[in-house]
């Protein structure tokens, strides 16, 4: 990954940001985890978004996959942004089965003559907005992008696709990833034995980290 980054020779607008090279951290980061990204100002929270998005777009056989939070309430709506981010078949509003978001974000997109992509980084503007909406959900959905991120490095057979999920959003995703039952920090249960993702990927939780985005300035 990390040549990777050399190799992406992009040319970075203006930016408020101090960190020079925070493009480059952030990336190192999310080489081993997944990415909550913290502020309580809405402006650096876009900046930030738009920053890295714009970076990781200039990268060869990277998928990035915006997501935007405010119109995410509920199920249908997150599916709905799913559709628009990623090609393939409409989705069943569920979260398992064969047509569901679990096995919608397994599949793999090709564009005519270009490369499959490698790395897909789901980037998931204002993720609190469902948090507050519905805590449960939300739950559910980390637990899934986690889960099928972990099952492709370590449980699966097909050519290696990483995925990484970016939650943006203000303090409540901290005080989230700070709860250890919150799925930033295990692995979402049934009450029947050892969580599923656990059971399939031989990890005994999910890999999180924080930053806070406000270090940047």
């Amino acid at each position: 990954m990390v040549r990777a980054i050399m190799s992406a020779l992009i040319r970075q607008p203006e930016s408020s940001f101090r960190v020079r090279d925070w493009h480059a951290e952030v990336l190192q980061r999310l080489d081993e985890a997944h990415l909550v990204a913290v502020s309580d100002v809405p402006a650096r929270r876009v900046e930030f978004a738009a920053g890295l998005a714009r970076f990781l777009a200039g990268m060869r056989q990277v998928e990035v996959c915006p997501l935007y939070g405010q119109s995410i309430t509920d199920l249908e709506t997150l599916c709905q942004q799913m559709e628009r981010a990623l090609p393939g078949p409409r989705l069943e509003r569920r979260i398992d089965g064969p047509r569901g978001l679990t096995s919608f974000l397994r599949q793999r997109t090709e564009g005519a003559g270009r490369p499959a992509a490698k790395f897909r980084y789901y980037l998931w503007h204002d993720a609190d907005v469902l948090l507050q909406r519905s805590r449960p959900l939300f739950a559910k959905v980390a637990d899934m992008l986690a889960g099928v991120a972990a099952e492709a490095e370590y449980a699966s057979d097909d050519v290696l696709l990483i995925h990484r999920g970016v939650f943006v959003g203000s303090s409540l995703l901290e005080l989230y990833a700070g709860d250890q039952r919150g799925q930033f920090r295990s692995w979402l249960g049934d009450g029947l034995g050892e969580p599923f993702w656990q059971v399939v990927t031989g990890l005994d939780e999910p890999p999180f980290t924080v930053l806070r985005i406000d270090s940047l300035v």
